[in-house]
């Protein structure tokens, strides 16, 4: 929260630090907030008593707020992609439910919801988007155990015509593939530390693993867990994460190029 105060300055804290704002500061501080994928908000002291008291009203204006800031997004798109390019979007595991209904009703016919869905991407080659994952210790929105998430997967496979080129755009990664290693977490979510280090598990999908062990698509394209940047290969299928420094206001990914079945460019990005 940015919260006005009466001499018409502005109180905010980033990283536990306290800032006293101009009217004229707003907007940068608003912009760094936004790097570190942080939602700012101006609001009144009064307003914010009610946010910390009342639970709803807390969830209902966060809800609004995060589909506000996907239909930002989604203008961005015609300025910043060329209009023969398709944007395929689908929610991973964080995001509400409700921002769905934005991204669907995106009048620009570049944006294709594609959440549980398989779209083509040329005449040969199709992506499943799945952003399910398995229960983490945080409670997300689109999180269920592993046989629902099996059974969710096989519903969207079989919309597949041809594995051979097949991408699966799958945000969580198949479990103890090296791309899935997070920090232990303890009951009150603090990070365990053994012999002076972060002890460090896999905690990605045996569901997904065991999808992409069965069907071998040409590429799996993951996310999820932060901590474990790489590529590993599952039989023929080469599964990717780019990992996330989103904290450092830095994107990460990778630019892939497909002929056929074969994989032909691999690119690290950072931006």
């Amino acid at each position: 929260p940015i919260v006005k105060r009466p001499d018409g300055k502005y109180d905010a804290s980033l990283y536990g630090e306290p800032y006293v704002l101009t009217e004229e500061e707003l907007p940068e501080f608003e912009k760094k907030c936004r790097m570190i994928t942080y939602i700012p908000y101006r609001t009144t002291a009064e307003e914010v008593e009610r946010i910390a008291a009342d639970e709803q009203y807390k969830e209902d204006l966060f809800e609004r707020r995060e589909g506000e800031i996907v239909e930002h997004w989604l203008t961005l798109i015609p300025d910043r992609v060329p209009p023969d390019c398709k944007v395929i979007i689908s929610p991973g595991n964080d995001d509400k439910h409700s921002i769905d209904d934005v991204i669907r009703a995106d009048p620009n016919p570049q944006v294709i919801f594609g959440e549980e869905e398989v779209i083509d991407l040329d005449d040969e080659h199709e992506v499943l988007c799945f952003g399910w994952s398995n229960p983490t210790p945080f409670d997300s929105p689109r999180e269920c155990c592993e046989e629902e998430l099996e059974e969710r997967l096989e519903h969207t496979v079989a919309k597949v015509k041809n594995m051979e080129t097949a991408v699966f755009c799958i945000h969580v990664p198949p479990y103890d593939s090296f791309i899935d290693q997070a920090p232990m977490l303890d009951k009150d979510l603090s990070v365990t530390v053994r012999g002076g280090h972060t002890h460090m598990v896999p905690v990605g999908s045996t569901a997904v693993r065991k999808i992409i062990e069965k069907y071998q698509p040409l590429l799996g394209l993951h996310g999820h867990i932060h901590e474990s940047p790489g590529r590993i290969k599952l039989g023929r299928c080469e599964c990717l994460n780019p990992g996330s420094e989103y904290g450092e206001g830095i994107l990460k990914g990778f630019l892939v190029e497909i002929d056929g079945t074969k994989l032909t460019q691999l690119r690290r990005i950072d931006a």
